[in-house]
């Protein structure tokens, strides 16, 4: 397979496994490109893109930037907060502006679960979702799975647990579809109040003691608790939260086996998990922010190659 089957990102669930197979050996190469010297290839000098983002990002916003402008693409950066958005301007109307700037590619967060496939249908312009609301975040799946492949050989057959804020998460869902789909096997874990109840129908296992779930996996992915969507309390106390499902080096220590340790960032350090664990030879954060270019790389080379048809 030599092309991607979809003209969008919106979303892990509309890929196939052989997207994602595409996806991580054109990463491979671009892999290799980043670790040169002069890190840049001009495979994307006719194309420019549009980074639009209706909500905060330090991490995944620099990410794709970088991407970007390794693969020589025109950049236009576009923050909400500081936009006609404020004035009332609506999503539709802000995206034509831009589009009528003749932009190939729309790479976006916005706040509302949906926005991404909303835009794909009414504009003409290759959509990539970079996190809308609590629903999606397929980049963020996308290079956890890259690394996970990196570091263990393969996906498949993996035991791989997300601890945390499953409730509040894009990270946790694309996560869950991209495993699945190449798969390995997924437990989710965390306060039950923060498990979504149709979690049992994606098919993956639940639960609620946090030592047994790092017992049973092969890689243990941490989640920050997202107090920003949060609007009642879910648990009594963070220093409670920590107790029961942060992760430390005593309890790394105790398992019978080494685990992989992943957190798709920010860190909150001593909440899910300590610095000593962060900071330890079993995490492969650092390695996630490396592939996350690389991966953002391939997504954006393949969607282009579209264009160009």
């Amino acid at each position: 397979m030599s092309e991607l089957s979809v003209n969008h990102l919106l979303g892990i669930k509309y890929l196939t496994k052989e997207d994602i197979d595409l996806i991580f050996e054109t990463a491979d190469q671009f892999k290799e490109v980043i670790n040169r010297p002069i890190k840049k290839v001009p495979s994307l000098r006719d194309i420019t893109i549009a980074n639009l983002f209706f909500e905060n990002s330090t991490r995944t916003k620099l990410s794709f930037e970088l991407a970007e402008k390794r693969l020589s693409a025109d950049v236009i950066n576009f923050s909400a907060s500081q936009s006609s958005v404020k004035k009332g301007e609506t999503l539709i109307d802000t995206v034509n502006n831009i589009l009528s700037m003749k932009v190939d590619m729309v790479v976006m967060r916005h706040p509302n679960p949906g926005a991404g496939v909303f835009l794909s249908k009414h504009v003409n312009a290759s959509i990539i979702n970079a996190g809308d609301g609590a629903h999606e975040h397929p980049t963020q799946a996308l290079l956890d799975s890259y690394s996970i492949r990196e570091k263990l050989g393969s996906v498949k057959g993996k035991n791989v647990v997300i601890v945390g804020d499953i409730l509040h998460s894009r990270v946790a869902l694309s996560n869950i579809y991209a495993l699945q789909l190449q798969g390995a096997n997924v437990m989710v874990c965390g306060p039950k109040t923060l498990l979504p109840k149709y979690i049992k129908d994606l098919g993956v296992k639940v639960e609620t003691n946090l030592k047994k779930a790092l017992e049973w996996c092969d890689v243990a992915n941490m989640l920050r608790v997202q107090n920003e969507r949060m609007d009642i309390s879910y648990f009594p106390s963070t220093r409670e939260y920590t107790q029961q499902f942060g992760v430390n080096k005593e309890l790394l220590d105790s398992l019978d086996k080494e685990i992989v340790i992943m957190h798709p960032g920010p860190i909150n350090r001593g909440v899910e998990i300590t610095s000593d664990v962060a900071d330890s030879k079993q995490a492969i954060i650092l390695n996630q922010v490396e592939n996350g270019v690389a991966v953002r790389m391939a997504v954006i080379y393949l969607l282009a190659s579209k264009i160009k048809q």
